[in-house]
């Protein structure tokens, strides 16, 4: 059997009354999972979350933009390159340099969104979009922009020519992004262009059960007089509290080949495959959905990070939680939560002869105490970044 080198990260956090992720009427996400509704964020809130991290801890270049206005995003960087091409010819240029490296249809929305009618100081024409979000890395749009600019005259003819048109979809298939390596990237047009995903995030479920409770709120209007009694507004808002299983993996060996794809011949192999897992790390580990943070405030960071490296598959640990954690004497659930991993772990690794080849914890408070016989034990999360980024590179290198 290939060896691998699957990183795998699994968190507990608790999480205090907060509605971080809402489903369609308003309410925290809930999931049934062994009998009983559970607490939910989904993975793509958490994902969402991670990227929002990468935005403080990577240059612009290394990431990607997710938009349906990706035409205009391209004529700016068209005009930045070639300032004679402005506003309607840079449209022209980009539209037709996307069109023909992705196969969508960039054209004018059929709903009124995008720019003011003339009336409102716009010159009534509608921006075209994609028909749907294009992921596309700063890196691709520069390449994009380089055709466009080289093929201005006449971008129609210079399309025609079967090497142009195989250099934009190159262009677009060229140096992805960390976000794009590791989250995928879906082109429906183009198949092939189309990223699979390196990442993949679980959505975060409670370990006990949960019910979700309702908070009766007013306010009150600063104007009004004292012969005015009662509220200004009265509203409800749903909430929950939960302590949260959290998992992800990465397929360092796919995030190396999305990293490097799309070289030219002779290009440098290198990857910058070690900082996007150390990003994805952190990212994952310290990130927060936003949802109703202002009227929550519940700004927690995990009491449990254990993360495994392996050589074969990933193996996610929820199974641990499928009969709920009951609280302790006390009303806790985190150290019976911790007492579950420990009791799990070492079975289910054991029975499929699944041990990883490194495990480091990261923890926090005396009721995780028993966590820190799982592995390795490190003081703080960025020890935890850097240990796990040299064990990456180590077998990188290995595997040569």
């Amino acid at each position: 059997m290939t060896s691998r080198t699957i990183v795998e990260i699994h968190a507990l956090q608790t999480v205090p009354p907060s509605n971080i992720n809402r489903d369609d009427t308003g309410a925290p996400k809930s999931a049934v999972y062994g009998g009983v509704t559970r607490a939910r964020v989904s993975s793509q809130a958490w994902k969402r979350a991670a990227r929002q991290h990468f935005n403080k801890a990577l240059d612009p270049q290394e990431l990607g933009v997710r938009t349906r206005q990706v035409a205009e995003l391209l004529a700016q960087r068209i005009t930045a390159k070639r300032p004679d091409l402005t506003d309607a010819p840079a449209m022209a240029l980009a539209v037709e340099i996307l069109q023909a490296a992705t196969g969508a249809k960039i054209e004018p929305p059929k709903r009124k969104s995008a720019k003011p009618a003339e009336d409102e100081g716009g010159d009534g024409a509608e921006t075209p979009q994609a028909s749907y979000l294009m992921f596309l890395s700063d890196r691709q749009v520069d390449g994009l922009a380089d055709l466009a600019v080289e093929g201005s005259t006449d971008i129609k003819a210079f399309l025609k020519d079967r090497k142009n048109k195989d250099r934009s979809k190159q262009a677009a298939n060229t140096r992805h992004s960390v976000d794009i390596a590791l989250f995928g990237r879906m082109v429906a047009n183009a198949t092939d262009i189309k990223v699979d995903a390196a990442a993949q995030v679980a959505h975060a479920l409670s370990v006990h059960r949960v019910e979700n409770e309702s908070d009766y709120f007013t306010a009150v209007d600063d104007r009004s007089s004292a012969e005015e009694s009662g509220a200004g507004m009265i509203g409800t808002v749903d909430f929950n509290s939960a302590t949260l299983y959290r998992y992800a993996a990465v397929d360092v060996d796919r995030l190396q080949e999305n990293l490097g794809r799309g070289l030219g011949e002779g290009a440098s192999p290198a990857t910058p495959v070690r900082r996007a897992v150390e990003v994805f790390l952190d990212g994952f580990v310290s990130s927060l959905p936003t949802g109703k943070i202002n009227t929550f405030g519940n700004h927690t960071l995990p009491d449990v990070v254990i993360v495994k490296v392996r050589s074969t598959r990933p193996i996610s640990f929820v199974s641990a939680f499928e009969r709920p954690v009951a609280a302790d004497e006390f009303g806790g659930y985190l150290e019976a939560a911790c007492e579950r991993l420990v009791d799990y772990v070492p079975d289910i690794e054991r029975a499929y002869g699944a041990e990883s080849t490194a495990t480091w914890v990261l923890r926090v408070g005396p009721a995780t105490r028993k966590v820190a016989d799982l592995g390795s034990e490190v003081p703080s999360v960025t020890q935890l970044v850097d240990l796990v980024g040299a064990a990456v590179a180590e077998r990188l290198e290995q595997q040569g």
